[in-house]
Order: C-alpha cells, then structure tokens, then sequence
C-alpha cells in the first residue's frame, strides 16, 4: 500500500501545505499528519474526499506508487485518464545503459519504427536495439535518435536522424519548438507543436513544410515525446530564401543586368 506516500506526493505537487488541504477537505490537521506518516489509516469518508479532491481513484491511492510515475502521466492521471494504470498498460520508460552506468543513446531507423510504436515501453524490445553515445550531451538526460520519412518537415531532408531528449512533464513544452511524438494511432511523427495542454488537453501538430496543414492531436493519443536536440543527414539543407536573401539576389541580378546594357553599348559605339 502507498496511501501514505501517495497523499503526501500529490499535496506537494499542488504546492499545499497541511493546514491548507486539511482546511479545504475539513478535516483536521493531525488527522491529515497521521495519515501522511502512516500513523493511522484513512476512513472511507477520506478516501472519497481525498479521491474527488486529487481527482485520482481509490484503487490508485492505495496500490500505485505514484513517485514512480512520470509528469506526463500524473497529468493523464489527474485529468481522468487512469486507464493506463491498469495492469500491462502501465508505461514506464525503458532505457539501456552501457558499462560506466551512463544511459545509452538508442537508435530507432525506418525500418525499426512500427516495431518501436508496439515496443517502446518493452524493455526486451529496447535492449535489441542499435545504441552509441555522444559525449557533447548532457549525462544526466535521457536521449533516443528516431529516423524520420517524407517530406512534411522540410528544410530537415527525408531519411535524417533526429536525437530527441526525453520530455518528462508535458505542460513544459514550448509552443514553437521541434519534437518527435510518439503517437497511438501515427507511430512516430516529428512536428512543431503548440501547447494547448491546458487551456483543451491538447496540442496543435505542425509542419515546417507549409503544403502541409496543422492539425491537433489530443494528449490521450500520445505514448511519448522527445525535444529535438539536432539531426545528423548526408544532405545539406536548402537555404531559406528569406527577405534579406531575396534581396541580396535581386542585387546581384540587377548588376548583372546593367553590365550587360553597358557592354552592348560600348559594342553599338
């Protein structure tokens, strides 16, 4: 059982202090203490205030170890999507480490990604998979390179290699920035979000290549997210033809253009 654990987790996950959710549950302060320290058990009429208060079941209060979920899905969790907690629906990220302890970079190609879309949580799955390691990143985040298809994210070529670092608490995702989604129905997408999470429990895909539009995917559809960190690719990207380019262009024309009416001229003379 982790009432005890549970209930002093999820009170300081919304930053209250003991006088301030016993206050708001009406019930006593020391009452709230024993309960947090495991001095004495809940009643029912408790487990119904504290349940309807965290909005998180019963079930879940007394038998799941809620300090071992991460952020994305306590946020399922608080938001009534506890499906998950039930048996092998459990996710808990699996990762592979190499022999000085550091976590391995694991390698998700093409081929591998229907696979991943089953696999991602299976700890077998992800042990057979290719791993490497970079030693400019970051040791102390998980990292995973997912290779990516089409044309939807252009400039970033089809077939390039996009290492993503592994995104814990959803609600920090910057509206603007580049992720790899692993989605329940896509597989492995890789877009611009914009954050939604908290005004309609969702986020706005985007596409770098505007022939293709946006669309929104509710947080209940996806499995995983990784920020984009960098990609590696045998293609050189095209250059943006932005304004300041555009003009250096129409400059260079326009000279050559001039020095092509002077030479005809110098030849009527």
């Amino acid at each position: 059982m982790y009432f005890d654990s549970n209930i002093k987790f999820l009170r300081n996950r919304k930053k209250l202090t003991q006088d301030q959710l016993s206050l708001a549950l009406d019930i006593k302060r020391s009452t709230l203490n024993n309960y947090e320290n495991g001095i004495s058990g809940p009643s029912i009429q408790s487990l119904v205030l504290l349940s309807d208060y965290f909005h998180v079941a019963i079930d879940t209060l007394l038998r799941v170890e809620l300090t071992k979920l991460r952020d994305s899905q306590l946020y399922e969790l608080e938001h009534g999507q506890d499906v998950f907690l039930k048996g092998s629906n459990l996710r808990v990220l699996a990762t592979t480490i190499d022999r000085q302890n550091r976590d391995n970079i694991e390698l998700v190609s093409e081929k591998a990604k229907a696979g991943y879309t089953n696999g991602f949580a299976d700890p077998e799955y992800i042990s057979e998979l290719p791993v490497f390691q970079l030693p400019f990143l970051s040791t102390e985040r998980k990292y995973r390179t997912f290779q990516i298809s089409g044309d939807s994210m252009l400039p970033v070529p089809d077939g390039a290699w996009i290492t993503g670092e592994f995104v814990q608490d959803w609600n920090e995702i910057k509206t603007g920035e580049l992720y790899v989604v692993l989605t329940l129905n896509e597989g492995l997408v890789f877009k611009q979000l914009r954050n939604e999470l908290a005004e309609r429990g969702c986020f706005q895909m985007i596409s770098l290549n505007t022939s293709y539009h946006p669309y929104e995917l509710a947080a209940t559809e996806i499995r995983e997210i990784w920020k984009f960190v960098h990609y590696i690719s045998r293609e050189v990207a095209e250059p943006t033809l932005t304004d300041s380019l555009v003009g250096r262009q129409l400059k260079v024309l326009t000279e050559e253009i001039l020095g092509l009416k002077r030479s005809m001229g110098n030849l009527e003379k």
